[in-house]
């Protein structure tokens, strides 16, 4: 169907071809500006957009679009496919349902792309990663409840990468799912020996999520370490939910079976948060930072908090605010009824032996004289 649209899209001396998947190419031989692969890309998009009728169902797509023009971009067909190709990829991260001319910029990064992925490859066999950890304190009396275990690499030429940069290289690639399972065991076995009162948080990306054998890395994870799952917390995105919603929740399940407890991060920022809250009982819920970054910025930030931080109550859940970095915000936070909160107000992510140092120090001496 698909194909028969874009047919009618086209003209005469036109040439259209499947590539595979759903990847489709033109080439147009009779184009005598760039504007006019610019108008075919206007006109395919409105096309491909308008509803598909299958089986009595409706069925709304969207398309991106890729477009290199020779000789210009390139002479050689292969190069010109390439090239099409990196205009593509720019156009689906401008948010897709677009159209991208290709840059010569565009051969760069891709290029930093795949030395990104080949170098990350060779960091999970050197062992280039470190887990730092962030304090998550109550709001009430000022104490350490636990510590969030973020990932850091120390590139041996390029320095320390931010996880900006390469988290969503490993996700594309799949290299997230083993980058995860070393986050989970390493979080374990540094945070083992830490006073029990304190709790380890470990995100949780889908594609780990999906792994049928989740509940056996956890498992092993904490065997190997000794920590007690009542430690562990798991903290998931909406995002994440929103993938094959009926598996992601069984396995939820079984996690909580085990006492491992489990946190929704960013939530207020998706579509669906409040019904995934009555499908699942969560034990947190984590306010993303946009909120607090724009609590100075009139009532309404403050009143979704509040709204927030009300209805984790209601239900019986923690509250924590990411991204606390001023009293101001620390002080809304309190006059709301905010459970927790973390961030740079209080510490930035450490090293587990300058969190030894720093906080734990006092709470181990207590712990040896009781």
């Amino acid at each position: 169907m698909v194909a028969d649209r874009l047919r009618h899209c086209t003209r005469e001396p036109d040439t259209i071809a499947r590539l595979g998947g759903d990847e489709f190419a033109i080439i147009m031989t009779a184009m005598h500006q760039p504007s006019d692969a610019a108008f075919l890309s206007q006109r395919v998009r409105e096309a491909i957009t308008k509803p598909f009728e299958l089986d009595g169902h409706q069925m709304v797509v969207d398309v991106s679009i890729g477009i290199s023009i020779a000789p210009l971009d390139a002479t050689d067909p292969d190069q010109l496919l390439k090239s099409a190709d990196m205009a593509l990829y720019g156009a689906k991260a401008d948010g897709r349902g677009t159209y991208r001319f290709f840059e010569p910029e565009m051969d760069a990064r891709m290029r930093q792309r795949r030395d990104l992925e080949m170098d990350l490859r060779q960091a999970l066999v050197n062992g280039e990663f470190e887990l730092h950890y962030q304090p998550l304190v109550t709001l009430d009396n000022n104490e350490i409840t636990g510590f969030e275990a973020l990932v850091r690499w120390k590139h041996p030429v390029r320095g320390t990468i931010s996880p900006g940069d390469f988290i969503p290289v490993a996700e594309e690639t799949g290299l997230i799912i083993q980058l995860g399972d070393w986050v989970l065991r390493k979080a374990c076995e540094e945070t083992a020996a830490w006073p029990e009162s304190l709790k380890i948080a470990v995100n949780l990306s889908p594609a780990q999520l999906k792994s049928r054998n989740l509940v056996q890395v956890i498992v092993g994870a904490l065997a190997a370490s000794g920590m007690s799952a009542t430690r562990l917390q798991l903290e998931i995105t909406e995002s994440v939910l929103m993938q094959n919603t009926f598996a992601t929740l069984a396995t939820l399940h079984q996690l909580r079976e085990l006492g491992v407890q489990i946190a929704m991060d960013d939530f207020g920022t998706g579509y669906s948060s409040l019904s995934y809250l009555r499908s699942f009982p969560f034990d947190k819920i984590k306010i993303d930072r946009s909120f607090i970054n724009d609590l100075s910025n009139g009532s309404e930030p403050l009143a979704i908090v509040r709204a927030i931080a009300s209805l984790a109550k209601s239900l019986s859940m923690i509250s924590t605010a990411e991204g606390v970095e001023t009293m101001q915000q620390l002080e809304k936070l309190q006059s709301v009824g905010c459970t927790e909160m973390q961030g740079y107000l209080f510490s930035q992510a450490r090293p587990a032996h300058e969190i030894s140092r720093l906080f734990l120090r006092n709470d181990q001496r207590k712990t040896a004289s009781a």
